[in-house]
């Protein structure tokens, strides 16, 4: 705060209408207090204060016509006041009269009293209106809860989908296409098209039948692309699999296509189909799964890792991570781990638990952890499945244009950022937001937008420049008159 340097010859002459004058000018509400907290008088700018019941203050002490979470903020600054402290702004909601809460931005600055010492000293609250602020963060707030009953309404889709696609006895491939490269497979095509532990994904379908059923599959193939579905037809699989049922359909996601293509398996009479064992399978899936898996005992030293969290990690090999303890690797070493053993001892489960991982070079991954009991003969084991969520949607969108963080992702700050960072930041994406709005509201009109937002001109030209708004090379700012 920068105080004025010769307020005594700068306003020496005023008088005490001009004083009140520029008292009510300089702020939507303007209570005058006395050394006992009590509203002698008032003014404000706009008729909808008195509707609200403003006038109704007067007489009243002042902490009398806030809410009870603003009490203490008013005793504060009155005490403020009466010891000659630098004035703070301080947010205050007033208990309005049609029951609604009116939010205002209070400062108090102290009047000296006049020589006689039994004239009680007097004070001026200055109030700025909030309403439009708050209502602007309840949208926002609103805005963030929707985004978030979608993204778990999606995620819990997902999940029912994946679980479906996994569990199916039909053999389902979905292929590119343009390239017929496999995409996604189930365990069931696996087992009635693949080669033993080689993966179906990647390579160019059909295969696994033979030559005739191929070129019968070929044509299939190209006739759905050019009418999104084909009558289904039967092909001889390889290896002496018998034969197998063969749909398929188009699916397009915007400007692409991808082929659904669904086998179903008819195993000669008499004969039985070859299925690997389930212990192979799960090794299987625990050393190719993308995901980082981690089996540790009840103190968190590693037993097993897979290679998806050997790359995370950046070690050379699983030897390394063995017998050390998982929290070398987490991002607020001594808290997290302690916390998902002590969760996984109350509940044997937890899901979504989002964190870092270091690097042993350095690196650090945003990750989400679940992690449960696992039982192993007579002690028990605690696996963990780490997944990098640096690469999402939501980052990626981030990246062009910095959106308002979710209130699970604010949380997910605390302990990495001090809270008035956390803070900070969420005001300046609010003030970010409103310029940006006005801008489109106005067609890029600045003198319009700076006059909806109750700015000029010069101070919302440096807050353009401030977060990288417009290209403000060529423009050239003049006074307002």
């Amino acid at each position: 705060m920068k105080p004025f340097t010769s307020p005594a010859s700068s306003f020496g002459p005023l008088d005490a209408v001009t004083a009140a004058r520029v008292s009510a000018a300089a702020a939507d509400v303007a209570l005058v207090v006395d050394g006992f907290g009590t509203v002698i008088d008032m003014a404000y700018g706009a008729d909808e204060f008195g509707r609200l019941g403003c006038a109704e203050w007067i007489g009243k002490p002042w902490i009398d016509t806030v809410t009870a979470e603003s009490r203490a903020k008013v005793e504060s600054m009155l005490r403020g006041a009466r010891s000659d402290e630098a004035p703070r702004w301080r947010h205050v909601n007033h208990a309005g009269a049609t029951g609604t809460e009116l939010p205002l931005m209070y400062a108090v600055v102290p009047l000296r009293p006049s020589a006689d010492a039994l004239v009680a000293s007097v004070s001026i609250a200055f109030g700025r209106d909030l309403r439009a602020t708050v209502a602007l963060q309840q949208r926002l707030v609103d805005a963030q809860q929707a985004m978030e009953r979608d993204y778990w309404k999606f995620r819990h889709a997902e999940a029912r989908y994946r679980h479906l696609f996994q569990v199916s006895g039909e053999a389902v491939v979905v292929l590119d296409g343009v390239s017929q490269r496999v995409l996604e497979a189930n365990p069931a095509a696996q087992v009635l098209l693949g080669d033993g532990a080689r993966s179906l994904d990647g390579r160019v379908f059909p295969f696994g039948v033979i030559g005739a059923s191929n070129e019968t599959l070929q044509a299939m193939l190209a006739t759905v692309r050019i009418a999104g579905r084909a009558d289904d037809i039967r092909v001889t699989l390889e290896q002496g699999r018998g034969e197998a049922i063969v749909c398929a359909s188009a699916l397009r996601q915007q400007a692409s296509m991808q082929l659904l293509v669904r086998l179903n398996g008819l195993v000669p009479a008499g004969s039985t189909a070859p299925m690997p064992s389930m212990n192979a399978m799960v090794l299987q899936l625990v050393q190719s799964a993308p995901d980082g898996l981690v089996v540790t005992d009840l103190e968190g030293r590693i037993v097993l890792g897979n290679p998806a969290f050997i790359e995370l990690a950046q070690l050379s090999g699983e030897e390394q991570a063995r017998g050390e303890s998982l929290d070398r690797w987490l991002g607020r070493s001594g808290v997290d781990l302690s916390v998902l053993i002590s969760n996984l001892r109350q509940s044997g489960s937890v899901r979504l638990f989002a964190t870092t991982l270091r690097g042993e070079f350095g690196s650090t991954t945003e990750v989400e952890i679940s992690a449960s009991v696992v039982k192993g003969g007579d002690q028990p084991y605690l696996g963990f499945t780490l997944r990098d969520v640096g690469r999402r949607l939501g980052a990626v969108a981030h990246a062009g244009r910095e959106l308002p963080r979710s209130a699970g992702q604010l949380t997910d700050l605390v302990g990495r950022v001090p809270l008035k960072e956390i803070v900070g930041e969420t005001t300046d994406l609010i003030e970010q937001l409103c310029i940006e709005a006005a801008l489109e509201l106005t067609r890029d009109n600045r003198a319009s937008a700076a006059e909806m937002l109750g700015l000029s001109r010069q101070s919302l030209y440096v807050k353009l420049r401030r977060y990288g708004l417009g290209d403000l090379g060529a423009e050239v700012e003049k006074p307002e008159k």
